[in-house]
Formats: structure tokens, C-alpha cells, sequence
């Protein structure tokens, strides 16, 4: 068993993307800060020290002793997401049958003795990842872990119990269709990626999540709930060489017995050479609900902080350029906002909002009128130094609990952050120029074929949406999230 400790990184990107809002969705994650008043420019936000530890069968584990309250979080974080689906939705209804009852205890049997100690283990997925997570008193560690252990490792996917799940699922997309706000995003990455597996929406569609078998979620969970293609992270009260000895004995015997295959999300990238509007027809809407972008950026890409405090300046924050002139002098909708989603080899750059159908046109226009400021006017000075402060200023509240701390560890993992990019976090926001401003918008906010997505009455906003690209349309009732 190899031991490593750290004692002090600061702050991750994904924790940059949730306290600062420059995605459409953030990742919930964790920080600490210490303050020195005396020289702002210099203070820092640092992490508490953890361990890294590798298990007797090679698995990695992160251990980070957090005594304030008697709490502990573990988080399991699998590299197999919806990139990874061969069948839609594939990956998702995996970790959700993961709680259907495990090493031959019920899933009734599972909830009632977590209920009883005020526990809880929680199961999800996205595009890149499937998670794991655990929340306990510290006393009761070892049930709950022996619980974790088998949910993990030994899931039973009960067919009776997987057939509800199928249902409920089934509904709950045809539910989600009802709001645009929340299947929006899964049409624009359509739209954007086409074939690339980022097209895939973690949700999978009714047809899909219709046809998958038991065996099929048995034969992916077995290539891919392997040792080495995950880690374990552990935050919270308790002995660093107590809960070492027990992850060992309930993981140390766990062997790899499959090549895990991963995708190589690099090749076949969209290369968008023309704009395209996606409309989405919902006859019984009274709004237009629209994302207009293109390809983002990855999560390691060295400029994130720098457009972070960009974004925030366009659409990150109430008093961003969007907001202010689509809500605030417009009234034409009650928030707007822009965002990049970063994934681990690509990601999408998304202005988005919503507004009454008849005015939907003014208020497309009004978007891209102030997305175009940022290359017709620039920022002044003024204006980055407010970014700058308010993007410093949004991480003291956000990474305190000891899931969000859990959830910077499974993200450092899941998509490689350097500690060098960590603790250069701050210095990069100081740093931040004018100059480096208008190369940043210059090199990575898409100017050119821009991508529309509108999801709203079909009859009243066909012929606007035909002014800004070649219209594809597609019913919202259709299976799927467009072709």
C-alpha cells in the first residue's frame, strides 16, 4: 500500500465553473479561504491537506480528514459516462440500478437500514463519469461502507425492481419535454456534436431506456466498475489509518478482470461551418425558449480562469451584460445568461434564456447585439476589476461541506487537474489584463456560425428562425432530443 500526502491545493476548475457560473450547470465542488487583508492580491484559497492512497488491488483513494463535524462523505467515481453508452442512456440507468439491491440484500431492505441511521448513498451519471455517494455519521462508517461496498461491487439488478425503474424513467423524460429549460441543453449538444459520442444525452430517450435488458447493464457495469478505472474519495471525521484499513478490507480483495476500452473523444470533433437552427416544435408554448453558441473549451485548458472572469462580465452574474439588457432595460425575460460547459476533450460556449413568442425576435437579436459588444467595444477597466472581485469573491461560501470537498477530489481525478493550474487560480484572476481580454475573446468565444436551438410554437416562429441559419425541425414530442 503507497501513501502520498498533500498539504496544501487550491482551488479546481470545475469549482471555478460552479461559484462563478460560467456553465449552463455547475459541478458541486469545495474550497477553503484564507484571507489576508493586508494584501488582497496575494490571499489565496487554500484546500486542506489530504492523502493519496493506493489499496493493496491498485485502487486510488484520496483521504481528506475534516474534524469540524462528526460527518464523513465517500464518493466512488467511475470513467464511464454517456460517451460511453453503446445503447442510449446506458450509463445512467446503470448507477441507477445500482440501488435496486446488492449482494442479496433488497432495495427495501437497503433504504430502511440507511433510513435508520439518517445515511444515505445516492447514484448518478453524466457525460464523462458515474458517481457514487455516501453521506454518514462517522459512528456508522462501517455499515454504511459495508452497504457502499456491495452497491459497488456486487449490484444485484433485480429484474422485477429494474422494470419499475425502466417506467419511472420513461415517464420522467416525458415529464422533463414539458419544461424546455430542462431538455434544452440535450438538443444544443445534438446540434453541435451530431455523431461525436458528446452528443449523447446521459438520459438516454423512451425507445432506448424501453429496449435495455438486465444483461446488458450486467455487462456494462462489468467493463466498466473496475479498480483501475475508478477512484474512491473519502472527506470527513475520521483516523486517515483506520479508514485505510477499512477500505482495504472492503475493497483490497476487488481484482480488474476486464480491458477497459475507452473512447477517444479527440478524433472526429465538429468543425461547424455554417450556422444551424434546431427548432424544437411544442404547439401548446406561449414562449420561445433559445441557446444560441458553439464549441467550447476542455476543462484543462489554461485560459479557464481568464474566461471565467469574461463570462461573468457577459452573462455570469445578475449584473451581466445579458441580463442587464434583455431583463433589466428590455423587460423582455426574466433572466439571461452565457456559460462555458467544458468537457474533457471539447465543450460548448451557450447564451441562453427564454421570452414571450411574439417577442421572440427581439430578443434574439438583443442577445447577439450584446454578445457582440465583446468585440465591438471590449471591456473597460472598470468593469474587469468589478469581475475580477466578484469572481474572487463567490468561493468562500461554496467549498466548506464535506461533499463539496469530495467533489473537487472526484473531479481532479475524473478530468486531470494539475495542482499547478489549482494554485495558480487567484494569480491568473489578478493577473488578468485588457490585453489578455481581447485575446481571450478573440481566440475562443465563437463569432462565426453560431448554432440556434428554439423550443416553442413551431407556427409562430418558423420564419424567424429561418433568419439565422438553415432550420431543421423536429416535434418535442418525437423520441429523442433531435436528429
Amino acid at each position: 500500500m503507497k501513501t502520498v500526502t498533500h498539504t496544501r491545493i487550491k482551488i479546481s476548475l470545475s469549482a471555478i465553473a460552479l461559484a462563478c457560473s460560467i456553465g449552463i450547470s455547475g459541478c458541486a465542488t469545495t474550497q477553503k479561504t484564507t484571507a489576508d487583508s493586508a494584501n488582497p492580491v496575494t490571499a489565496s484559497f487554500v484546500m486542506p491537506s489530504y492523502q493519496s492512497v493506493t489499496l493493496d488491488n491498485g485502487l486510488k483513494v484520496k483521504l481528506m480528514v475534516q474534524k469540524e463535524v462528526p460527518l464523513v462523505t465517500i464518493d466512488a467515481v467511475v470513467r464511464a459516462g454517456a460517451v460511453n453508452d453503446i445503447t442510449s442512456g446506458m450509463a445512467y440507468i446503470t448507477s441507477q440500478s445500482l440501488l435496486l439491491g446488492a449482494a442479496g440484500q433488497s432495495k427495501a431492505d437497503i433504504e430502511q437500514q440507511l433510513d435508520f441511521m439518517g445515511a444515505s448513498i445516492d447514484t448518478n451519471a453524466d457525460l464523462e463519469g458515474s458517481y457514487i455517494r455516501a453521506n454518514m455519521m462517522s459512528k456508522d462508517v462501517d455499515t454504511v461502507l459495508d452497504i457502499f461496498s456491495h452497491v459497488l461491487r456486487q449490484p444485484d439488478f433485480d429484474s422485477v425492481e429494474f422494470d419499475k425503474l425502466k417506467q419511472r424513467e420513461i415517464v420522467g423524460l416525458s415529464q422533463q419535454k414539458e419544461s424546455p429549460r430542462a431538455v434544452i441543453g440535450r438538443y444544443f449538444n445534438k446540434l453541435v456534436f451530431g455523431d461525436h459520442p458528446y452528443a449523447n444525452p446521459v438520459s438516454g430517450n423512451s425507445d432506448t431506456i424501453g429496449k435495455l435488458s438486465v444483461e446488458e447493464l450486467r455487462a456494462f457495469h462489468k467493463g466498466y466498475y473496475q479498480p483501475n478505472n475508478m477512484t474512491i474519495n473519502v472527506v470527513g471525521d475520521f483516523d486517515v489509518a483506520d479508514m485505510t484499513a477499512k477500505l482495504n478490507k472492503a475493497f483490497g480483495d476487488w481484482q480488474t478482470t476486464e480491458t477497459v476500452v475507452q473512447p477517444d473523444l479527440s478524433q472526429h470533433l465538429p468543425t461547424l461551418t455554417q450556422p444551424h437552427v434546431l427548432l424544437v416544435d411544442k404547439p401548446d408554448a406561449i414562449e420561445t425558449t433559445f441557446l444560441i453558441g458553439g464549441v467550447g473549451i476542455r476543462y484543462d485548458n489554461p485560459d479557464y480562469v481568464g474566461l471565467t472572469v469574461v463570462n461573468t462580465i457577459l452573462g455570469g452574474r445578475f449584473t451581466s451584460w445579458l441580463n442587464d439588457e434583455l431583463r433589466v432595460n428590455a423587460g423582455l425575460t426574466y433572466g439571461a445568461r452565457s456559460g462555458f460547459s467544458p468537457y474533457a476533450q471539447s465543450g460548448v460556449f451557450q447564451i441562453s434564456t427564454f421570452t414571450k413568442s411574439s417577442t421572440t425576435k427581439e430578443a434574439i437579436d438583443l442577445a447577439l447585439k450584446t454578445y457582440a459588444r465583446l468585440w465591438e467595444k471590449g471591456i473597460d477597466q472598470a468593469t474587469l476589476d468589478s469581475a475580477k472581485a466578484y469572481v474572487k469573491g463567490q468561493f468562500p461560501p461554496k467549498y466548506e461541506t464535506s461533499g463539496q470537498l469530495a467533489g473537487l477530489l472526484s473531479d481532479m481525478y475524473l478530468y486531470g487537474f494539475s495542482d499547478d493550474f489549482i494554485n495558480q487560480f487567484q494569480a491568473k484572476v489578478d493577473g488578468l489584463t485588457l490585453a489578455d481580454t481581447q485575446r481571450l475573446i478573440k481566440q475562443y468565444f465563437p463569432q462565426q456560425n453560431l448554432q440556434f436551438v428554439l423550443i416553442g410554437n413551431a407556427e409562430n416562429i418558423a420564419d424567424i428562425a429561418a433568419q439565422y441559419g438553415e432550420v431543421t425541425k423536429v416535434d418535442i414530442t418525437a423520441t429523442g432530443f433531435g436528429q
